[in-house]
Parts: C-alpha cells; structure tokens; sequence
C-alpha cells in the first residue's frame, strides 16, 4: 500500500495538458474568439492574460461579436471596468480589471455573482486575487514571431477538448 493512501490522503490529479494555438494573424485571433464563442456557456469564466497589447481585447470582442451574431459596437472596459451584453440565452461579462488595486473591488463590480450566470470574459485577472474561480478557463496570449501564441488551461471538464476539435477541425 502506497504511504499516502495508508494515511487517507488522496493524490492529486494531474493538470491536463495545455491546449498551445499559433495564432499568425489578427484574424486568427478573432477565429478562436469565434470558437470559443459557441462553446462558452453561463457560469464559464475566460481569464485573459497577457501583457498589454498581447491581443486580449481584440479576442474579446470576436468573441463578444460571434456569440452576439451580429456586429456591435464593442467598446474596451478599461474606463468602465465592466461592459454586459444580452446574447441569445444568456449574458455576457467583458471586465478589465487593470484599473483595480484590491480585489476587494471585485466584489464592488458584482463580478462574484455573474461567475455563476453569465459567460464572463476577465482581462488582467490577476487583479482578483483569490476570487478567481477555481474552475476557471486561463488563456494567454504572447507574441510569437509575427503573430502570437496562445496557451489555454484549465476550464470545465472537456471544454479544451472541444475547443481542440473545433480549431483542428
């Protein structure tokens, strides 16, 4: 018997390995806003990391757009820190928390609450500190050559698998 599981521990699982996308041009870009704009659903959380000018705002809105099915309009946050949008069967979150220096602030944003509900897209989430949901979908954007690199972790059970098949086809 292994000493951990003669002590009542439980080890761990593994972390599944991250999903790696070449992204070569702003279009790229906007095609995974576009996939992942049909699997997203309420109560999913994308953490949009990445230095500034990595591309987080522009994925963002494409993915705002396609879940939409329309063009609108689709201002950053970074003044109003949270933008919403009424998209067919359920809300949509854009937050840019860069502005934030607590993340007691957070909780001031109703971000907390619109984890459970909405599809929530989080810019500069390290600003929520411990609020971030555990079962949250982190991808990050950096450049790579001419275009950029996308790294994405985490999320529901299946959703990277889902967005694999999507993108690969």
């Amino acid at each position: 018997m292994r000493r951990g599981a003669a002590l009542g521990m439980v080890a761990a699982m593994p972390d599944p390995v991250p999903l790696l996308l070449a992204l070569a041009s702003e279009e790229d870009t906007a095609r995974l806003g576009a996939a992942l704009a049909r699997l997203l659903r309420p109560g999913d959380v994308l953490l949009l990391e990445g230095p500034i000018g990595a591309g987080k705002t522009h994925l963002a809105r494409a993915l705002i757009r396609a879940a939409l099915g329309h063009e609108e309009e689709v201002p950053s946050p970074t003044f109003t820190l949270v933008q919403t949008y009424e998209a067919p069967g359920h809300e949509i979150w854009h937050a840019d928390l860069y502005r934030l220096t607590h993340p007691d602030e957070v909780l001031e944003l109703g971000l907390e609450a619109a984890f459970a509900t909405a599809v929530c897209l989080v810019e500069w989430p390290d600003r929520l500190g411990d609020l971030a949901p555990p079962g949250a979908l982190r991808l990050r954007l950096e450049a790579e050559g001419e275009g950029r690199r996308a790294t994405l972790s985490g999320g529901r059970p299946g959703l990277l698998a889902e967005l694999s098949e999507a993108w690969h086809g």
